[in-house]
């Protein structure tokens, strides 16, 4: 509240700042149709419009047929290899898989085991933080979101480089993989600081082991340090599933944007992370979650398809949950029938739940989208496709991990880190620095003397 007369007048004058600048930002969506703009870079079908050519993963969830969508089952593919045929390996095989993922996309190739064996052993090696860089960056600069923490302590790398500047391929490789490695450290360390400046926590602060990320990441995050088999291997399908998702995601175009300039890869990947942070796009896995804890304590039978049914018609119409409107965790801007990314999670999940406690969680989750797709049918029509996306079934997997939700979208971070660099690569090799353009609309005004404007309202 303010508590003088001058706090009272700033706040009204800042008012008005706010209502004069809401005024200025607004742009009629006439005007994307009048100029034939393709408003936020999307096909009047909904396609987004093509703005690149990427080798790295390709994004498959329909057909486009005379400028129809035509739905058919998703499909994620990682330098051209089907990532559901490569976790059946792995599965297969009896062993973990996000480092093999890593170095196909950054190498375009599946290493030989010696070679794999020796690409985990330069991601070990640099796992560590420098020197003095837990106390000058992370304890000293504790922050109540771990992705503005990340963010910085991303830039802050920048001043431990030897050659932070330099952009040649081999340069941004050795940084870029310096980065992935640390990014569990850091992501773990931060979380560590927050809990213990913010909630008063006893600091504990793990140091990295030789082992895989989801490893790395649940020895560092836990206060205990204990993990099970099972639990790795659900984190590791996780960052898996995560790594990478082509180029027209928000935070890969980030990427793509930023690093084509020639700034330093600091600078790239922190903005990455920015990106990502927002609510739609990697941000919106928290809210999937609240959203189902909020429908499973507003309904009192989690097996009541009818009272499920209820309760996310009045999400729908806006009279439950956050008011938006929406059913986080449904609907995909390329998938149509399925996102490949949730069903590879929801059959690792009924694996793992298996006649256990969290069976009755996973069954419940299901409901919800099955009643989901029934209802947008009948809102939308019986040719009306939703399908559930990576964030429905992610949660879930945090929960069962006992990963606080701070670490949800942090540890998507962390998984995608990879894809990123992998981007800066192929963006830096083009050598062509994005600047595309934007139609003005502005009226044509005089410049008037300062002395003759009229007063305004301030």
């Amino acid at each position: 509240m303010p508590n003088s007369v001058n706090e009272v007048n700033t706040q009204r004058e800042m008012e008005q700042l706010v209502k004069m600048s809401i005024e200025a930002s607004k742009i009629s969506p006439k005007e994307y149709v009048k100029h034939d703009v393709k408003r936020g870079l999307r096909n009047s079908n909904g396609t987004g419009v093509k703005v690149g050519v990427t080798r790295i993963a390709s994004v498959v969830g329909y057909d486009v047929v005379d400028d129809k969508i035509i739905p058919i089952p998703g499909e994620m593919h990682y330098r051209g290899i089907d990532l559901s045929d490569m976790v059946d390996g792995f599965d297969q095989e009896g062993r973990l898989g996000y480092e093999e993922v890593m170095y196909l996309l950054l190498f375009d190739k599946l290493p030989p085991a010696s070679d794999l064996n020796h690409f985990e052993s330069i991601l070990n090696q640099e796992r560590d933080l420098p020197e003095k860089f837990k106390e000058n960056v992370i304890l000293n600069q504790p922050s109540n979101h771990i992705m503005n923490y990340l963010q910085r302590m991303i830039l802050s790398l920048y001043s431990y480089s030897e050659n932070p500047d330099d952009t040649s391929l081999s340069s941004l490789l050795e940084k870029g993989l310096q980065i992935i490695a640390k990014m569990p450290t850091m992501m773990a360390y931060g979380y560590m600081a927050q809990q213990h400046y913010f909630n008063h926590d006893s600091l504990i602060l793990h140091s990295p082991i030789y082992a895989s990320s989801a490893e790395n990441i649940l020895h560092m995050v836990r206060r205990n340090s204990s993990y099970t088999e099972e639990e790795v291997q659900i984190l590791d399908l996780l960052l898996m599933v995560h790594a990478e998702h082509g180029g027209g995601n928000n935070s890969a175009f980030t990427t793509n944007v930023i690093s084509s300039s020639g700034t330093d890869i600091f600078s790239t990947l922190a903005a990455a992370v920015g990106s990502l942070k927002g609510i739609k796009h990697g941000g919106a896995n928290l809210k999937a979650t609240e959203m189902l804890n909020n429908i499973a304590d507003n309904v009192s039978d989690w097996h009541d398809e009818a009272e499920i049914e209820a309760y996310l018609n009045k999400i729908l119409d806006g009279r439950a949950y956050d008011g938006s409107g929406l059913i986080y965790g449904m609907g995909h801007a390329v998938y149509t029938i399925s996102d490949p990314r949730a069903v590879m999670l929801k059959n690792g999940l009924e694996e793992m739940t298996l006649d256990t406690e969290w069976a009755g969680k996973l069954e419940f989750v299901k409901l919800i989208e099955s009643t989901t797709k029934k209802i947008m049918k009948e809102r939308k029509g019986e040719n009306f496709q939703i399908c559930a996306n990576v964030d429905l079934y992610s949660g879930v997997v945090y929960e069962m991990l006992n990963i606080p939700p701070e670490l949800y979208t942090p540890i998507f971070a962390t998984a995608r880190m990879v894809g990123w660099v992998a981007h800066i690569l192929e963006q830096t090799s083009d050598g062509k620095i994005m600047r595309p353009a934007y139609e003005t609309i502005h009226k044509d005004m005089e410049y008037i003397p300062l002395t003759e404007r009229k007063k305004g309202d301030l």
